[in-house]
C-alpha cells in the first residue's frame, strides 16, 4: 500500500535563485544546489530548471551562469558543475607557476612596500596580485553563453543577472539579459543595463579587489574597468526582484550570524592577511544580511496593511528561503593551507597567511583563493548536510511532495548541448 504523501499544489509565482560571492568559497552552494536536485529526483519534479530567474555575484554568478546556460537539463548541469569544483585545482582559476608570480605577486608585494621608492618606475604598476588568464581558458569551457536565447524562447528560463561594480563611474551594475523586455532601473550608486551576457562579465563579476586585475565591459557607449560585484552592493537581492522573482532561494558563502564567543581572538597586531580578510568578509558577506533583514521588514509591514492599503504600494511580499553555511568557512580554510601550491603558499606568507588548522593567521583571506580539490570538497559536503537540515522548508519552498504525477515529471525536452 502507498502511504507517500499526496502531491500538494505548488506555490505560485516565479523562482529566483540567489548566488552570492566568494571565491573558493562559492564551492559551498554547489553542495547546496545538489542536495536540492537530489529532492526534487526523490520528488519527481522536472529536470528541468525550477528557477526562472538566476543571479549570481562574483564566483556566484560564474555558478548561475553555467546553470543558467543549462536551464532546460539543470539537474545534470548541478552535476557537471560539482564535478568541476570536486576536482579544482588553483591553476585552473590563476597562474601559480614561479614566472607567473614573479610578473605579477612579486611586482605587486614591492609596489605596496616600496612605492615610494618606484613611483618614477611606469614599468612598476601591477594590476593585480595574482594573474586569473586560467579562468577565462576555463569559462569559455563551463558556460554556454550561446545557449542562452534559445532557452529564454523556449520558456526555460526568464533571466540571468550578473552584477559588477565599476571602479570607472563608482557605480554597481547589474547587467542582465531576459527573455521580455524588462526596462533597466535606476537606484542611488546603482543601474542595470540590459545586454547580450558573456564570459568578460563573469571576469568582471569575480575579479577580486587587489587579487584579480580589473576587466573592461561597455556600458552604453562608454567603457569603464569593473571589479567584484560584491563591492558597493548595497542590495543583492534587489536584481531578483526587478527581473520578477517573486520567491528566492539565497545561497550564501559565509555565515549570516556569528554565535558569541564562537572564534578565538587574536591579540596580536593584525597582519596584512588578517586585514584583508576582515575586509573581504565585509565586502561579500555583510550586504546580504543586512538586505534580508530589510526584506524581512518589508514583509512584516505589507502583513499588517488591509488589501486595499497594500494594492496602493509599489512593494510587494516577496518568499525567500536562505541557507547559508553552518560553519565557519574560514576554519575550514585553515585545515587546508598546506594544499595550496608552494609559490602560493609563499605569496600569502609574505602578507601574513601561517600555521596550519586551528593556530593558522590569516585563514579568512586564503578562504577565497582555496581552490583545491580538498578544500572545494570539504564545503560542498557541508552545504549539501546544510541543504538537507533544511529538507521541509526547502520541500515547502518549491511544492515538492514525497513523489509528483508521472506526467509533471518530464515536461521539457532538452536542447543539444
Amino acid at each position: 500500500m502507498d502511504t507517500q504523501t499526496p502531491c500538494l499544489p505548488a506555490p505560485v509565482g516565479p523562482v529566483g535563485l540567489l548566488l552570492t560571492g566568494g571565491g573558493a568559497r562559492a564551492a559551498y552552494q554547489m553542495g547546496v544546489l545538489k542536495a536540492i536536485a537530489r529532492m526534487g529526483r526523490e520528488a519527481g519534479a522536472p529536470r528541468s530548471s525550477p528557477y526562472q530567474v538566476i543571479a549570481g555575484t562574483s564566483a556566484g554568478a560564474i555558478n548561475a551562469a553555467a546553470l543558467a546556460c543549462q536551464a532546460d537539463r539543470f539537474d545534470a548541469a548541478v552535476g557537471e558543475v560539482v564535478d568541476i569544483w570536486s576536482q579544482f585545482r588553483s591553476e585552473q582559476v590563476y597562474r601559480t607557476d614561479s614566472l607567473g608570480i614573479l610578473r605579477s605577486g612579486a611586482p605587486w608585494l614591492t609596489v605596496m612596500s616600496f612605492g615610494w621608492v618606484l613611483h618614477r618606475w611606469r614599468q612598476a604598476r601591477p594590476r593585480s596580485l595574482l594573474d586569473n588568464s586560467p579562468l577565462e581558458a576555463l569559462l569559455l569551457r563551463m558556460v554556454r553563453f550561446d545557449r542562452l536565447p534559445r532557452l529564454m524562447a523556449d520558456g526555460h528560463l526568464h533571466a540571468l543577472a550578473v552584477t559588477a561594480s565599476s571602479y570607472s563611474s563608482g557605480e554597481h551594475v547589474t547587467f542582465y539579459e531576459s527573455a521580455r523586455d524588462i526596462p533597466p532601473w535606476t537606484r542611488s550608486q546603482r543601474l542595470a543595463v540590459q545586454t547580450r551576457l558573456g564570459v568578460r562579465h563573469l571576469l568582471a563579476s569575480a575579479a577580486i579587489p587587489f587579487v584579480f586585475p580589473a576587466t573592461a565591459l561597455p556600458v552604453g557607449e562608454r567603457t569603464g574597468w569593473f571589479g567584484d560585484g560584491s563591492m558597493r552592493q548595497a542590495a543583492p537581492i534587489s536584481p531578483a526582484v526587478h527581473l520578477g522573482a517573486e520567491r528566492i532561494l539565497i545561497v550564501g558563502a559565509g555565515r549570516m550570524h556569528e554565535p558569541p564567543g564562537g572564534h578565538q581572538e587574536i591579540s596580536d597586531y593584525p597582519s596584512i592577511a588578517q586585514i584583508a580578510g576582515h575586509a573581504l568578509s565585509n565586502i561579500f558577506l555583510d550586504a546580504l544580511a543586512v538586505d534580508i533583514e530589510r526584506l524581512q521588514r518589508i514583509n512584516s509591514t505589507l502583513a499588517l496593511l488591509s488589501p486595499e492599503a497594500r494594492a496602493r504600494t509599489p512593494l510587494r511580499p516577496i518568499e525567500a528561503l536562505v541557507i547559508a553555511p553552518s560553519q565557519r568557512l574560514d576554519d575550514i580554510a585553515g585545515q587546508h593551507l598546506d594544499s595550496l601550491p608552494r609559490t602560493i603558499r609563499a605569496l600569502l606568507r609574505g602578507v601574513g597567511v601561517t600555521g596550519q588548522g586551528e593556530t593558522a593567521r590569516g585563514a579568512a583571506l586564503a578562504s577565497y583563493l582555496l581552490f583545491e580539490s580538498g578544500y572545494t570538497r570539504a564545503l560542498i559536503a557541508l552545504g549539501e548536510a546544510d541543504a538537507q537540515a533544511k529538507r521541509d522548508e526547502v520541500r515547502a519552498f518549491f511544492g515538492w511532495s514525497t513523489r509528483l504525477p508521472a506526467m509533471a515529471r518530464h515536461p521539457f525536452t532538452s536542447l543539444p548541448s
